[in-house]
């Protein structure tokens, strides 16, 4: 049997401990039975569900890395995309700002 790979840094060395698996390079554990449903679902800080195209809201202040800028909380972003392949899980483009990816858990849907 194939064990997955780690969904969170894709190691390939896995390895079953009771009813999870465990990553030895990142140390991450996750369930043997993950529903295929929060694999292919992206929800916002309340668990609303987030579709492309979305409008969502920050809800809190938020450091951009590698620049002294700060998104406040209370902005508005518009027309989202999820991005599955990505722990930042939103591709967006915040008005003043650019482009760039946001994690759903600091955000509401709007």
């Amino acid at each position: 049997m194939q064990l997955p790979a780690c969904p969170k840094c894709t190691c390939e060395y896995t390895y079953e401990d009771n009813e999870m698996f465990v990553c030895p390079e990142c140390a991450h554990e996750w369930p043997k039975v993950a529903t295929q449903e929060s694999a292919t679902l992206i929800k916002d800080a309340h668990g609303a569900i987030l579709a492309d195209g979305d409008t969502v809201v920050v809800i809190k202040d938020l450091k951009l890395k590698g620049s002294s800028g700060v998104i406040k909380g209370g902005t508005k972003v518009k027309n989202i995309r999820l991005n599955f392949e990505s722990d930042h899980n939103l591709d967006c483009k915040v008005d003043g700002m650019g482009s760039m990816g946001l994690k759903s858990e600091f955000v509401k849907k709007a």
